[in-house]
């Protein structure tokens, strides 16, 4: 019960942010909208933020809400940090290696403390915050764009967790083996991707 509970939880955070989106009479209407654009715009971003709540999920207990707000607090300052134009070279290639480190926690989490888990998603939490605060398109409203890349961000955690949640209340075994199986194609992916870059 109390699973099903975190699970339908996990469905309305994923769903809050499309109510948002409905009222585009306020504030900064683009500089939102190209902040929620950007991260669900690179695959690499997508993957990674999917994996943290997937990772949330798999530790569970205090991790379900540590490794999310750890993740998201981090991008958001890192975020500044793009924004006013701080320099932190290759920071693509942290990215792509936070979806080897991301797939293999996925894939192998039970040595994985809430503490240790929140650590690893810290780190690589400020490269992505600092790439989407160093992409944000000219002319847009800072505050707007960091809601938007925040909203989506959140909603794709969301969209992790809550995942691996239904596949752990419904799926058993065979669930926990896809898990295991689709964490390891984010290594994969994470390999392949900094294969180009080097």
């Amino acid at each position: 019960m109390k699973r099903a509970t975190i699970a339908i939880l996990a469905s309305a955070v994923m769903l809050a942010p499309t109510a948002t989106l409905a009222h585009t009479g306020h504030g900064d209407v683009a500089g939102f909208t190209h902040g929620m654009a950007h991260p669900i715009g690179g695959i690499d971003h997508v993957l990674a933020m999917v994996a943290v709540g997937i990772l949330a999920a798999r530790i569970g207990g205090r991790a379900l809400w540590l490794l999310p707000s750890t993740f998201i607090s981090v991008m958001a300052g890192a975020a500044v940090l793009g924004m006013v134009g701080f320099d932190l070279p290759s920071f693509d290639v942290w990215i792509a290696g936070s979806l080897v480190a991301f797939g293999l926690a996925v894939a192998y989490p039970s040595h994985l403390s809430s503490l240790t888990g929140a650590g690893l998603i810290a780190v690589f939490a400020i490269f992505h915050g600092y790439a989407h605060g160093t992409e944000m398109p000219a002319g847009v409203s800072g505050l707007a764009y960091a809601a938007g890349f925040l909203m989506a961000t959140t909603l794709l955690i969301g969209l992790g967790a809550g995942s691996a949640l239904l596949v752990g209340i419904m799926g058993g075994r065979i669930g926990h083996r896809a898990v295991q199986i689709g964490g390891g194609a984010v290594g994969l992916y994470g390999l392949a991707v900094l294969s180009t870059i080097l």
